[in-house]
């Protein structure tokens, strides 16, 4: 067994997802200590009592530092080939997302070098990206398919997900994003495609699963519910048929255009409901009356030099369940890091350090439906935690561009930096 013990401040996060106004709840235990057991949290209190308690089992100085649960990003696109570089270029010459996308740009362009890439490439490159995420502090990510966009090529990309969470230390949740994009093959019948995914994709990527997942739980569905891409009947038509199918939803939604995508992921259960910077107060109030998890990618409007972000403040006025992701990917957020996430959306989201922190942790765990086993420090949960290299949780936000994170425990083993 090992005892944590001498932080200035362990945050527990304890209680469950916040909503609204609860949001920021830390549970801080100063001087506070905790045993973990294997890969479980066993016990939790001040230093002075676990350690009269508990004699015997080996001993980690916090040295008066900051502890708290690891960094859960529950949206990323972690795994593609090759880069974007020149489409960053000629955004600051003044073209936009969608014009580049309409241009052969953006997703297609990621889609013709992941289509390509070997499947050991493939995972290397993301691989890399995953080691990245972890030494900042993120032990649990989410990470979607949604570079190939034929079955071949999702299939790879769910496969090289699996691989990475085998290999860890990082753990993954997977998302099979099919309809990221219209694919060139079907550009001109955006109908079929759609009929594509529901007819043939999704029972395809059910049944590859049960194949070759070991037994682990169906990945969610994702749609890119936008403007040019799915619209709201066609966004309808794959959820209904992925959820007869047993998949869990998520959505991209209200990024550019509010097409309601937001509410149709509240009415239809989905785990989260993700972007939204366009959303509208209807969407909101439909959200906040759901369990369906709000998750602002503030590192995308800022990758993008948008001045408009997600409407946190309204999201949590509402009563919400509000999370915060980096939304890793080759063309608009290329960051791996939540800390400068958090930092983003103390700046322009008005959130305090506090608010970040639990929509970093627990509230982006229920966003991938593991809230129950990660993202607070309680009793019987997984011991996923960061030893940070300050005394006070508040450095995170305020600071930004450095790692604050010194140790990294997942599963209860030790991941020192230094």
């Amino acid at each position: 067994m090992l005892l944590i013990h001498n932080t200035s401040q362990l945050l527990t996060l304890a209680g469950g997802p916040q909503r609204g106004t609860s949001l920021g709840t830390l549970g801080i235990i100063p001087e506070g200590a905790m045993l973990i057991d294997n890969e479980t949290i066993a016990a939790v209190g001040t230093s002075t009592d676990l350690l009269e308690k508990y004699p015997s089992a080996s001993h980690l100085d916090a040295q008066g530092k900051v502890v708290m649960p690891g960094f859960v990003d529950p949206h990323t696109h972690l795994i593609w080939a090759g880069d974007r570089a020149a489409e960053f270029e000629m955004r600051l010459q003044g073209k936009t997302y969608m014009q580049i996308m309409a241009a052969g740009g953006g997703i297609l362009s990621s889609l013709k070098a992941t289509r390509t890439a070997s499947f050991e490439d493939l995972v290397r490159q993301s691989q890399e990206r995953s080691a990245q995420a972890f030494r900042h502090g993120t032990t649990t990510m989410e990470a979607k398919s949604g570079y190939g966009l034929d079955i071949d090529t999702e299939l790879k990309q769910l496969d090289a997900i699996l691989q990475i969470d085998r290999e860890g230390p990082i753990e993954l949740a997977a998302t099979f994003m099919g309809a990221h994009a219209i694919p060139p093959e079907f550009q001109h019948d955006p109908e079929a495609y759609v009929t594509f995914l529901c007819e043939q994709a999704l029972p395809k990527v059910k049944t590859w699963w049960s194949a070759n997942a070991n037994g682990q739980p169906l990945p969610f569905v994702d749609v890119f519910c936008e403007q040019g891409v799915f619209d709201l009947d066609q966004t309808r038509r794959i959820f209904t048929t992925a959820k007869a199918l047993g998949f869990p939803l998520k959505v991209h939604a209200d990024e550019f255009e509010n097409l309601g995508g937001a509410s149709l992921a509240a009415e239809m259960g989905a785990a989260s409901a993700d972007h939204l910077v366009k959303t509208s107060r209807s969407d909101i109030e439909k959200l906040a009356a759901s369990n369906t998890v709000a998750v602002s990618l503030p590192g995308t409007p800022f990758g993008l030099a948008q001045d408009e972000y997600t409407p946190a403040q309204k999201i949590i006025a509402a009563n919400g369940l509000l999370a915060l992701a980096t939304d890793l990917n080759p063309g608009t957020c290329w960051c791996e890091s939540m800390q400068l996430v958090i930092a983003l959306a103390c700046r322009y989201m008005k959130l305090t350090p506090a608010q970040a922190i639990a929509a970093s942790t627990i509230n982006a765990a229920a966003a991938i439906r593991r809230e129950n086993s990660i993202g607070s420090i309680e009793v019987g949960k997984q011991a996923d935690l960061l030893l940070l290299s300050v005394d006070d949780y508040r450095h995170l936000g305020y600071r930004f561009g450095t790692n604050l994170v010194s140790t990294i425990i997942k599963k209860g083993k030790v991941y020192p930096l230094s």
